[in-house]
């Protein structure tokens, strides 16, 4: 296989699995709190981090930008907090294609804390795909659905985290970057475990166990799927996520989204694929 068939391929297949780790939390979330379910999400995603460390188990404290590291951490613990809500309470599909509005915040965070101007055809596009975000929320009908500003606001956290990133990339090394990140998710989440506990049962400590594997193993098979091939190319790969929850749903939840949710997930979808595309070319010009 050619690297870019190589990079599709493990975009693609760590696409899948992170839907499977939804899958996985959601059919929990009918017992468990999601909050709990974030901090075994975390907490196991950061013993598998630990090995990386294993020839230089030092170099995480010799960071200069501890503060940084703490805030991010936090922005991501927030984020993941309302994700892991979105989940247990709507449809995987509709909880998935929230998650994907993250880069309609970029722009005006990135004018914020960047200094990215950006254009007016950029800004026009974020504003189409936070109507559909709005169709999903539905504030103009009877059926209004709170949940849907959950995910838009962990959306925007998230947006906040790669700002982060950018900015601490500067100096920090991606791993470094990584540890601190698993750290303090963990940290944060479990003020937030305790608070709403329930004791697992013996049958579910693998499929929490399992959550923390497929996080990490997912995510690294993206991140491993864009470096192998053009990533402008290989990005969209990652939103058949939204594809993969819906048929998921389906099969094990009998989820069907109806039409406000299908209308959304197009804004946001093709919205978003549009950012990301554009944003890329940018930083290679």
């Amino acid at each position: 296989m050619s690297p870019q068939a190589q990079g599709a391929a493990f975009v693609s297949f760590g696409s899948l699995l992170l839907v499977v780790m939804a899958s996985v939390t959601k059919e929990l979330g009918v017992r468990l709190p999601s909050f709990e379910l974030m901090f075994f999400r975390s907490a196991v995603g950061f013993l598998f981090v630990l090995p990386v460390f294993i020839k230089a188990p030092l170099e995480p404290f010799r960071t200069k930008r501890f503060g940084m590291h703490f805030v991010r951490g936090g922005f991501g613990a927030f984020g993941n907090a309302c994700f892991f809500w979105t989940i247990t309470h709507m449809l995987l599909a509709d909880s998935m294609a929230l998650q994907f509005s993250r880069p309609l915040f970029t722009i005006p965070l990135a004018l914020l804390y960047l200094g990215d101007a950006g254009n007016i055809r950029r800004t026009m596009v974020s504003i189409v795909g936070f109507v559909g975000v709005l169709l999903y929320a539905r504030p103009f009908t009877a059926g209004f659905d709170a949940n849907a500003l959950v995910g838009a606001t962990g959306a925007f956290f998230g947006a906040l985290v790669v700002v982060s990133i950018k900015q601490l990339s500067t100096t920090e090394s991606p791993r470094v970057i990584m540890f601190y990140y698993a750290v303090w998710n963990s940290v944060f989440s479990l003020p937030l475990a305790w608070w709403v506990w329930v004791t697992p049962h013996a049958s579910e400590i693998f499929p929490l166990l399992l959550i923390g594997f497929l996080g990490i193993a997912g995510q690294s098979m993206i991140t491993k799927g864009l470096t192998l091939g053009d990533a402008t190319a290989l990005a969209p790969l990652d939103y058949s996520r939204i594809v993969y929850a819906a048929a998921i749903g389906y099969i094990l939840f009998g989820e069907i989204p109806g039409p406000w949710s299908l209308a959304g997930m197009a804004l946001i979808v093709a919205a978003s694929i549009y950012l990301v595309l554009t944003d890329r070319k940018r930083a290679k010009s």
